[in-house]
């Protein structure tokens, strides 16, 4: 017996275009659930992924849809923003049959063979078997509503449209003078509401019967419309205390409520990054492997910073606006110096400043710090947390009464009145004549990163030791109006002095 729309042979797909081409194929209706049910299962047998893209949920997030959609659950994706809460929603899609046959000019997608509206009923009854079907393919079959306290009933439900009834010249107590809203609309669809808390209690209590039971009122008719329809809600834990609550009946009536995270580790962040980042890859702008974990490092230590409101969350926007400012930052060097092609830079990451300012929610002492210096912490907090993954941690080397300092040769020769400034936007050659002064840098480099050929990465890394020895107060830094001044302890506290009585 055919069942779905992939199993009919190529002719007859052609072929079908009434409701008795249909019921001579073998077609069978199933519902929505039992669709994604069903075709679930056949993914799960095959060992292919429906959820292409989403990473870092292949054992916690992933496997709970799926017991949820195996349930015939309704869901609720309850996570922090910038979770893929709604892309996971959307990749539900793929879960669906590539078509299904819909009574043609049907406003509820009506089933031929299960038909729900009073159109497709007084239609199938007039012209029975030759009632004129179309296919709907899946991308069709979503819809998606931000909640907003300004959503209506209307909106949602429906309400009786004065236009329709006059311009039809019926009564308002006639059916068809009724004007669907998005829900009656999603029919054998997936029904998406993104930040389910922001929805008005009243509005909430409207979606009871259709979750539970699948009756609707709308001013006072009284139908019985057995929609067919999966629920996807998605919330904020912050939004229930800020803007609003899911109310206890609605909870109730969901299945599954399923908690999202953030990524566990920085190399699954990476992961996620390289594949939304708009620019990643430049074949011209080189980023190596060290930059990128730093970018995913300051999202970790922004999730724990105490100026930053961890109950609001840290996007994972925030590392992929990141990564392509900081790819900007090197493609407008390149662009300034006539340069055809180029390598990241530690001083490249001032141009990633402006995505941390706009993706954190600070608390009041952050608020007093300011959003710049919040950020400049995190890039520093950043710099000295990775450090210890290339290089011997300097607090350890200053405990220790055995083991050599090697950072020692570099910091005196800064404190014999020695400073190196690495501006912006320094052409390749001054950039590396600056790093090449400090004696000793390089072998350091090379004498912890064994087999280290890459030019461009020697280089950065030369810079990476200079930012993270000011982190570990070997060094301190300077902000020029263009870029960096490393200076020693000393020489630092004096030159930021002068600066202020200048300022002064």
């Amino acid at each position: 017996m055919v069942k779905k729309y992939e199993e009919l042979t190529a002719a007859s797909k052609l072929s079908i275009k009434t409701i008795g081409d249909l019921k001579k194929s073998g077609y069978q209706s199933r519902s929505i659930k039992e669709e994604l049910r069903e075709n679930l299962i056949q993914s799960i047998k095959k060992n292919e992924n429906p959820f292409v893209g989403i990473l870092g949920y292949e054992d916690t997030v992933i496997p709970d849809v799926e017991r949820a959609i195996l349930s015939r659950h309704n869901i609720n994706l309850l996570g922090l923003r910038g979770q893929a809460k709604t892309r996971l929603a959307r990749m539900m899609v793929n879960l669906l049959d590539e078509y299904v046959p819909v009574v043609v000019g049907s406003e509820l997608n009506d089933d031929p063979l299960n038909p729900l509206s009073k159109f497709a009923f007084d239609l199938i009854a007039e012209q029975g078997d030759a009632t004129p079907i179309a296919w709907l393919h899946r991308d069709e079959r979503f819809t998606e509503k931000l909640a907003t306290p300004d959503v209506s009933i209307a909106d949602l439900i429906g309400d009786v449209d004065p236009i329709k009834a006059a311009a039809l010249k019926l009564p308002y107590s006639d059916e068809r003078v009724i004007h669907y809203g998005l829900v009656p609309r999603s029919h054998r669809s997936i029904f998406v509401i993104n930040e389910l808390p922001d929805l008005q209690p009243r509005i909430q209590v409207a979606l009871f019967n259709i979750l539970q039971e699948g009756d609707i009122q709308i001013r006072g008719f009284k139908l019985r419309l057995p929609l067919d329809i999966q629920f996807v809600f998605t919330a904020n834990p912050e939004d229930y205390t800020n803007r609003g609550s899911i109310v206890t009946p609605l909870k109730d009536r969901l299945g599954s409520q399923i908690i999202t995270h953030y990524p566990k580790s920085i190399h699954t962040g990476l992961k996620i990054t390289e594949q939304e980042a708009k620019n990643a890859n430049l074949t011209h702008v080189h980023v190596n492997e060290v930059a990128k974990l730093l970018i995913e490092q300051i999202a970790v230590e922004a999730r724990s910073s105490e100026y930053v409101d961890v109950n609001s969350g840290v996007s994972a926007r925030l590392t992929i606006s990141s990564y392509e400012n900081l790819v900007s930052s090197i493609e407008r060097r390149l662009l300034k110096n006539k340069e055809e092609e180029g390598a990241v830079r530690m001083t490249d990451f001032v141009g990633v400043i402006p995505s941390i300012t706009g993706k954190i929610e600070l608390v009041y002492e952050g608020e007093q710090e300011g959003p710049g210096i919040v950020a400049h912490n995190l890039i520093g907090k950043a710099t000295r947390t990775l450090f210890t993954d290339y290089f011997e941690d300097p607090d350890e080397v200053r405990k220790s009464k055995e083991k050599a300092d090697p950072y020692k040769k570099i910091s005196e020769w800064f404190g014999s009145e020695h400073v190196i400034d690495l501006l912006n936007d320094y052409p390749e050659k001054e950039y590396r004549r600056e790093l090449d002064k400090v004696p000793g840098l390089a072998d350091l480099v090379k004498r912890q990163i064994k087999g280290l050929k890459d030019d461009n990465l020697k280089y950065f890394l030369m810079e990476y030791v200079l930012f993270a020895l000011v982190e570990y107060s070997y060094l301190s830094k300077l902000t020029l109006e263009n870029g960096m001044r490393i200076d020693d302890l000393i020489g630092g506290m004096f030159s930021g002095f002068e600066e202020n009585e200048e300022d002064f």
